[in-house]
This record gives C-alpha cells, structure tokens and sequence, in this order.
C-alpha cells in the first residue's frame, strides 16, 4: 500500500468566468434590463411620497399624524439599516454566495420573492396603526436590501459616461412608469366602482416590481471576480457588527468631504423631498381644498406618464447639455406649476378641470426632469472620491444618499400628517368628519371643519415652492458634467501611471480643486505609495 501524503488544499471553484461576471456591450435591451428595477423603485418612492398617507388616514383606520408617523418611524430605521447594505454589498465578495451570485446581484436573487410575498400585505384596509408600521417597515427594509445593490452596477458594467448615461437614461424611463401606474392602477379600478381597488392594484405591482427585480438579476453584471481582487479583499480585517457599524457611520460621514457631492446631495434631497410633499397632499388638495372627487385626484397624479417622453428626451439632454440646464428647466417649470396651482385656490375659479390638466402635466413634465437628473449625475460622483482617496466606495455613496432621502421623506410626511391633523383634520368614521362607505367611489361624504381647506393648500403649495427655489440655487453652483467629467479621468489616468501632481496644469488643477472642495495638493494621497511601488490600484466599486 501507498502510504498517504500530505494534500494540497483544495482549489477554490473560479466562478469569475459566470454570468454575472461576464462584461458585455450595453445595448438598449441590456439597458432596459437594468432599468426595469425603477418600476419599483419610482413606483415604491411615489407610493410613499403619494399615496400612503392619503390611503392610512381614509382606510386604514389611523389619523394623519398616525400616518406620518408610520412612515417617519420606517423610514428612519430603515435608513440606519441602509447605511450597513452600502457596506455589506462592497464586501460580500467575501462569502461563497458573493463568489458564485455576485455581491450585488444576490441581493437580486433574494429581494424578488421577498417582495412578491411582503408588498400585498400593506393594501388591506382597516388594520390600524401597528400593523401598518410593521409591514411597512418590513417592505422598507426588503427594499433597501434591492435598490440599494442595484444602484452601484452603472459603476461596475461600464467606466464609459455614455454608457452609465444610457443605464441611467432607461432606468428613468421606467421610473416615470411606474409613477404612473402607482396611481392609474387604483384609479381604473376604482373608477370601476370595486372597494378592493386598492388591494387590487398592490398585487399586481408586486408582482410587476418582482419580475422587473428577477429580469435584472439575469441580464446585468459587475466587474470580474479575480484572483487579485480576491486578494485585495481578504487582506482587509473582518470586523464586529459594531465595529462594522462604527466604520461605516465613518466611511458615511467622509463622503461629506467631497463637495460636488454636498452639492448634489442638497440638490437631490431638497428636490426629492418637495415632490414628496406635493405629492403626498395633492389628493388632500383636490378632495378638500377643490371639493374635487378621489379618483380625480389620483388621475391627477397620473399624469406622470408624460415623462415617459421628457425622460427620452431629458437622456439627449443630459449628454448635449448637462446636468445644469437640465435642473434649471425642471426647476423653472415646477415653480411656475405650483404658482398656478395655488392661484387656483386662490381666486376659486369655477370648473377648474381643464386648467389643472394642464397644470399637472406641466409639473409632471418638470418632475420628470427632477427624478432623471441627480440620478444621471451620481454614478460619476465617485471617480471625485477616487481622486481624493485612493479609493472606489460607489456603495458607501449609495448608501448615503439612500439614507439622506428617506430621513428627509420622513420628515415630510411628518409635517404633511401635523399640518393637516393640526388644521381639524377629521379622518373617516369619526364623529363629525367624512363618512367612509366601503362602496363609495366619489359620491363620499366630505365634510371637514373651516381652516382644513386652507391648511392642505399651504402644504401643498408652499412648502415644496421654498425647497425648489433651494435646490434652484445650488444647482447653478454644481459643476460636474460631461466636459468637467473627462479632464476628471484623464487627470486620473495621469496620476495613476506615476505622474506628479506638481507636474498638473494648472487650469486642471484648478478644476479639480473645485470639483473635490479642497487644495488640489492635499488630492490623490497614494502619491508617494505609487512612487514607492507599493499601491495596488483598487477594483471598481
């Protein structure tokens, strides 16, 4: 017999040659591939920045402010929660799953069914306060674990401005989709006369948002799984949960360093937040401000479909003109539309339908244009960070700003549900307010005390007029675009292959010192490292 010798270790399975990890050219159906995720995530961001509210407080059995607060208190665990996947999916290539699913997409794998199973169960009337604070706070979560990974893959399919602008062009598109269906859906259906048009239209968006998730996972990428890479990895310290938790509230609080990236962050929240608030009070508006009907005001709110043709356009748009002009358009538009929405009121003109169609597409078209750009300009936001440090954090940025919109979301809906409880708001069924029949469409009962009508049209006009005129004003301070883009990456590429940052033109330097917020010296801290031999550069975030 053979006596046994001492085994090799058993080679790792090289799962670099997979799908997942296979580049390839990013042609409008792969782009539509990726973008068909934003039918949940335009969907899901309308839905709570438009509909809950209204749905809470007249069949949900729960006040405004009981309201504001199921969405405040969500949105605020759930952000703390997001500010760890950023981190998590950055680092999953760590585990076997990360290895063989990919470390972004198997958060893909695993949210599909969690969102056909969770998103139905919020669409049943009647379940008070707690129940809806649970399940909502459940589907923040499940959606946090999706759209936060599925954020960062422009940054790993493609280095290419095009390309990212083409995977950033379509998924607006369905975004725009989705904020109409959010709203056609239990329209049609209520108009129809069915009491369960609510439930209804959430089951088939879960199962819509669901495919689009599962349709994601099988025709995206990320960057290839290399022995280096996996090297590069492993070499990093594993850390606690607390720890892990300490070091990314860190790595969060850097990205504030990086001053296009305050800019675009007041730019995006300041924007997203005030199309939370108007859309959160418009079906308020219209029902008790105008005495319009429900179904009214949600067909009102699906007038979003018209930036289905903006958000085409807007892709053009963006790579002819930039970001700047693209904002002021948006901004100019919208201001006007409220302006007009509030004269409305105002002057309580008889038979308005017509003029607040127009209206409405007006600021549909101007929303359009709000909800393409900050996320067209965001996947270039890192290469900044890159130059500052060395390093690709593309998913501590997302996590940033996923964390930023839904504290600000939060905190709208809160000031929604207090002005308009505070106002004399009375919800459905109690005594003295509306009267809530199961079989009503339109022909409800709509009696309120004075003061309500004139509390909703303030929240609904003003409010998100003072945040638009904010955003207007940083967006003409924002330089980062096509041009600005390309001498950022070429000054990159000059550094990487050795070069001194003493040796930089100073018209370069002078960019990048606007771009990053800080004296052009004090960028790109590997110098001496790369000089010295011993800096690696590090794979794509």
């Amino acid at each position: 017999m053979h006596s046994r010798t001492d085994a090799s270790p058993k080679a790792e399975r090289d799962y670099s040659t997979g799908r997942v990890f296979t580049a390839k050219p990013i042609t409008i159906v792969r782009s539509m591939g990726y973008g068909v995720v934003d039918l949940m995530g335009g969907g899901w961001n309308t839905i709570v920045g438009g509909l809950m509210l209204f749905f809470f407080t007249t069949y949900g059995n729960v006040s405004a402010v009981e309201g504001g607060a199921i969405l405040a208190i969500a949105r605020i665990v759930d952000a703390i929660v997001s500010l760890l996947i950023g981190p998590l999916t950055d680092n999953f290539f760590r585990t076997k799953l990360g290895r063989r699913f990919g470390r972004r997409h198997f958060f893909l794998l695993i949210g599909a069914p969690a969102v056909l199973v969770t998103f139905p169960l919020l669409w049943i009337a009647g379940m008070g306060f707690w129940y809806y604070l649970v399940v909502y706070l459940v589907i923040e979560i499940v959606m946090a674990v999706i759209l936060i990974p599925w954020e960062t893959l422009p940054n790993e399919m493609t280095p290419d401005y095009v390309g990212r602008t083409k995977l950033s062009s379509t998924r607006m598109f369905f975004s725009a989709t989705g904020t109409f269906l959010v709203f056609a859906l239990p329209a049609a259906i209520k108009a129809a006369g069915n009491p369960n048009a609510y439930l209804i239209a959430g089951s088939a968006m879960a199962v819509l948002f669901a495919a689009g998730v599962a349709i994601a996972y099988f025709t995206t990428w990320e960057k290839k799984l290399t022995p280096e890479y996996l090297a590069e990895l492993e070499a990093q310290p594993r850390l606690s949960v607390w720890k892990t938790l300490a070091d990314t509230v860190t790595q969060a609080g850097s990205t504030f360093k990086n001053l296009t990236f305050v800019k675009h962050l007041v730019i995006y929240l300041c924007s997203f937040t005030a199309k939370d608030v108007f859309s959160s009070a418009l079906t308020f508006f219209v029902v008790y401000s105008l005495a319009g009907s429900e179904t009214f005001g949600l067909t009102l709110q699906s007038l979003a479909i018209v930036g289905l043709p903006v958000t085409i356009g807007a892709g053009f748009l963006m790579v002819a003109k930039g970001p700047r002009f693209l904002y002021a358009t948006s901004y100019v538009t919208i201001i006007a539309s409220l302006l007009a929405l509030g004269a409305v009121y105002l002057f309580d003109i008889e038979n308005p339908i017509a003029m607040l169609i127009v209206i409405g597409i007006a600021y549909q078209a101007g929303r359009a244009l709000l909800e393409f750009t900050p996320w067209n300009v965001y996947p270039f936001i890192p290469d900044v960070d890159y130059l500052m440090t060395g390093q690709h954090r593309a998913g501590v940025y997302a996590a940033v700003m996923t964390f930023g919109r839904k504290s600000t979301g939060a905190i709208g809906s809160l000031i929604v549900g207090g002005i308009i409880d505070a106002s004399g708001y009375l919800k459905p069924g109690s005594e003295g307010g509306t009267q809530l029949d199961p079989n009503c469409v339109d022909a409800c009962v709509l009696v309120q005390p004075d003061g309500v009508s004139s509390a909703i049209a303030s929240v609904t006009v003003f409010l998100p007029l003072a945040l638009i005129v904010i955003a207007l004003i940083m967006s003409r301070l924002f330089r980062l675009d096509k041009p600005t883009h390309e001498v950022l990456l070429t000054e990159i590429t000059r550094l990487e292959n050795g070069g001194a940052k003493a040796d930089a033109d100073p018209a370069v330097a002078k960019l990048m010192s606007k771009l990053a917020g800080r004296r052009y010296e004090k960028l790109w801290p590997v110098e001496d490292a790369l000089r010295a031999g011993t800096w690696r550069k590090p794979s794509d975030d």
